[in-house]
């Protein structure tokens, strides 16, 4: 088994995430869930009764309650905007729990799902694929019977995805206003460290659109789909891409050699001409190519278009690094994966975590790690948390990881305090 320089610290930092239960914690987690609004979709009445309770101690603002998926539908609608989490049970009467989330992804009633029982736990894959499909993201599952830390868990992870919703409705984007935005540069590269699992050093970011509108921060499910529909998410990955180029070239000239890795669209494959566009993007930054690497979701990697394997075909020819994101929850076959001229698989953190107690999401990283080494690609793990996930991606062979427990994105300028800070719980 492969060992760490961070095994030495995983007591320290056990006891760090031990401190959960403490007053101050308490108080803070009380603080944090306050403008949050829960609804609980249980058909057995004393269960849904005890999940209320826990999360009302918790100090959730907004606790709603429903008995079965319709009931649940009519609750949804006649709140002033989506819930931030549905907690559901898939085994319902009238109306099962996966009809119901695709009923809820579709409408956009609500922001996130945690599933509470699957009676097959390959069914969490579907449903994720589902709702992801529609914007909602599936925060996980939660075993009965329920406990405070469980939920606390769970429910934490809403405040470090990329779908948190703000307390505010935000307008409806349209064509226009996203125009508007790209006119002006209104969206912004934010950057997360990853990291080396071997020895802990921070070698690359991962950039992400962030986009502030009226001081709040709109969350990129509402508008990178948008921007696909409208045809105008070229203009936003080209310029993601060279603010990230401008970043990585100024770390460089203070000591911080980094690559970057950079989200495409499958849009962007379309037009065959987007491998010069990059290759000079990064030249006029002087950034060589082979320090990028250029995200792509399974689903899109896969799409065996004859104008996406030029594109992709051209970008490794130029040095481009090409990763599949999510890797885990589209449906590609081996064949194809090793068909096509990628250099990385990213675990989706869907598996990650909970990987290290749940035997089934362990399997499928591990598989995922043995795929990668055999095909002699890269293993990044998105979405680590804490310290036993990390012990478990390093006693599997996963080359690097991302996520909370090193730090969530932050702007270019944040990053060496971001890099020093993960450096600071080191032994």
């Amino acid at each position: 088994m492969q060992r760490t320089f961070f095994q030495p610290v995983a007591k320290d930092a056990g006891a760090r995430l031990h401190e959960a239960g403490n007053g101050t914690r308490g108080a803070f987690m009380r603080s944090k869930f306050a403008h949050l609004s829960v609804l609980v979709v249980e058909d057995h009445d004393f269960q849904r009764q005890v999940a209320l309770r826990l999360i009302q101690q918790m100090g959730v603002g907004t606790a709603l309650e429903a008995r079965d998926g319709r009931n649940a539908l009519a609750v949804l609608g006649q709140q002033p905007r989506p819930v931030d989490v549905v907690l559901v049970d898939l085994d319902l009467p009238r109306m099962d729990g996966i009809e119901f989330i695709g009923h809820v992804a579709n409408e956009r009633l609500a922001n996130a799902v945690v599933v509470l029982t699957a009676l097959d736990p390959a069914l969490l894959n579907t449903v994720r694929i589902m709702a992801r499909a529609s914007g909602m993201r599936v925060l996980g599952t939660l075993e009965k019977p329920l406990t405070q830390a469980k939920l606390a868990d769970v429910l934490d992870m809403y405040f470090t995805a990329d779908l948190l919703a703000d307390e505010d409705p935000h307008p409806d984007i349209d064509e226009g206003l996203l125009a508007e935005a790209l006119a002006n540069d209104a969206f912004e590269a934010w950057f997360q460290p990853q990291v080396a699992i071997g020895n802990g050093f921070v070698t690359g970011v991962e950039a992400l659109a962030r986009w502030s509108l009226n001081g709040r921060q709109v969350p990129p499910a509402r508008f990178i789909p948008e921007l696909e529909r409208t045809h105008l998410i070229d203009a936003l990955t080209e310029r993601i891409l060279s603010q990230a180029c401008a970043w990585q070239r100024r770390w460089r000239e203070d000591g911080m050699n980094l690559a970057i890795s950079v989200n495409v669209s499958m849009h962007n494959l379309t037009d065959v001409a987007a491998a010069d566009r990059y290759q000079a993007i990064a030249q006029a930054a002087g950034v060589d190519p082979h320090e990028i690497t250029l995200e792509l979701t399974e689903s899109a990697m896969m799409h065996e278009s004859s104008n996406a394997l030029n594109v992709l075909a051209r970008l490794r020819l130029k040095g481009f690094g090409l990763s599949v994101d999510d890797f885990g929850t589209g449906f590609s076959s081996l064949s194809q994966l090793a068909r096509l001229p990628v250099t990385e698989l990213k675990i989706d953190q869907g598996f990650v975590n909970g990987a290290a107690t749940e035997s089934r999401n362990r399997a499928v990283v591990e598989a995922s790690v043995e795929l990668g080494r055999k095909l002699g690609l890269i293993t990044v793990a998105e979405g680590v948390r804490n310290v036993e996930e990390w012990q478990m991606l390093a006693e599997l062979g996963c080359t690097r990881a991302q996520g909370e427990l090193i730090g969530m994105a932050v702007p270019g300028g944040q990053l060496a305090a971001t890099i020093e800070k993960w450096r600071r719980v080191q032994p």
